[in-house]
């Protein structure tokens, strides 16, 4: 990938945990209803479009959205597309040199066109070192409407793994516009201002980017606050389910109050390329049945990021229940008592327990896995931080 200028190293402030109000909510599970929303505001747009991505592949998808960010700028629209360093990095493997190349000539080309198109890095030496970065996946035209998503642009968010955005209008846009700024954007005030009609769906937009603040992440304060809430029931879903040591205890701590504790997670064979992991999630298996949580696996892949409370409160988001979303990942998530946020995800949870995909994880599950899955959960288990 081409280098570029890293983002700005000032110390800005960070968008914690805004209350707003949005005037339209709608939950996007369907990988096809996400597909047609994101092209559509694409080629809808006539002033300025945000793109903020984790990692973009260059197969279908990635030309297809390439394209009409290209075709955009050259009727106008000031595009901008602001992509992780890190995460393009990872995701690059998983590409053939002649996809790399080709990625590498569009974006050449996205900038011939004028458009501004950033890999984020952060601002100190050490937390790149660390593979420091963003992981937010926002959208944003000046029509109004902010999708926050699970997934980036690749054949296995919409393909493959099960994923989940949201569509939003009203204030919440606006701190999803202003959390773009830390992590790279160069966030105009007038686009700013062109946004946010008055609605009344209350939210919680919650960001933090762990390379520019010291001190707690304010993300997962929420998550844990969300967790330690639970009294009868607590979904959670995420990539592998592999959380920093605060909000492990959390999870831990509902199971034994009583809570009935779900996580929903990917199997080992949906990351065809490693499996370190799915191995950095078992290795916490044993205390997870333990404590009575119901663990299961997808075979597909399950990457959605969605958090269910007592079917009375959720979250929605890019915050996957991992080390890096903690201490190196910048981070958004989206929150709601509001039954228009609530109930598909009630929905989505009913549909996740009946799918053909979905297993769930015994003691039995464990015992039979291969010598070979053993020795590697052993071996490199210890290293569940940094997988």
């Amino acid at each position: 990938m081409p280098r570029t200028s890293p983002a700005s190293t000032s110390m800005s402030p960070v968008a914690t945990g805004c209350n707003t109000k949005a005037s339209a909510f709608e939950v996007l599970w369907s990988r096809s209803a996400e597909w047609e929303r994101r092209m559509r505001m694409v080629r809808e747009a006539s002033q300025f479009l945000y793109l903020t991505l984790f990692y973009l592949e260059y197969d279908d998808y990635g030309r297809e959205m390439l394209g009409a960010l290209l075709a955009a700028q050259r009727r106008g629209v000031r595009v901008q597309l602001v992509i992780d360093h890190f995460g393009q990095r990872l995701g690059g493997v998983l590409m053939t040199r002649e996809q790399r190349r080709g990625l590498e000539a569009t974006i050449a080309e996205l900038r011939a066109a004028g458009a501004r198109v950033v890999f984020y890095r952060p601002p100190r030496w050490i937390q790149r070192w660390l593979a420091g970065g963003h992981h937010v996946k926002i959208q944003v035209s000046e029509a109004g409407e902010a999708l926050l998503c699970s997934g980036n642009i690749t054949k296995s968010s919409f393909d493959g793994w099960n994923e989940c955005a949201v569509a939003m209008r009203g204030a919440v846009v606006c701190a999803a516009l202003e959390s773009c700024r830390e992590i790279g954007a160069d966030v105009r005030p007038e686009d700013v201002a062109a946004l946010g009609t008055p609605g009344g769906i209350e939210l919680d937009y919650w960001f933090c980017n762990p390379n520019h603040v010291r001190g707690p992440n304010t993300l997962t304060d929420r998550m844990v606050e969300m967790v330690d809430a639970a009294r009868t029931s607590l979904v959670i879903t995420s990539f592998y389910f592999k959380p920093t040591p605060v909000l492990f205890d959390a999870v831990l701590r509902a199971a034994r109050r009583g809570v009935r504790v779900e996580v929903f997670h990917s199997h080992r064979e949906a990351l065809p390329a490693t499996d370190l992991a799915w191995i950095a999630a078992a290795t916490s298996y044993g205390r997870l049945l333990d404590a009575g949580v119901h663990v299961h696996e997808n075979r597909r892949g399950e990457h959605s990021k969605i958090v269910l409370v007592d079917e009375a409160w959720v979250a929605y988001g890019s915050y996957n229940f991992e080390d890096a979303a903690h201490d190196r990942l910048a981070e958004a998530m989206v929150a709601s008592r509001d039954r228009v946020a609530v109930d598909p995800a009630i929905e989505i949870v009913a549909a996740l327990r009946v799918d053909p995909d979905t297993e769930r994880v015994s003691a039995d599950t464990v015992a039979a896995w291969p010598d070979r899955v053993r020795t590697r959960v052993r071996r490199y288990g210890r290293f569940k931080r940094w997988m």
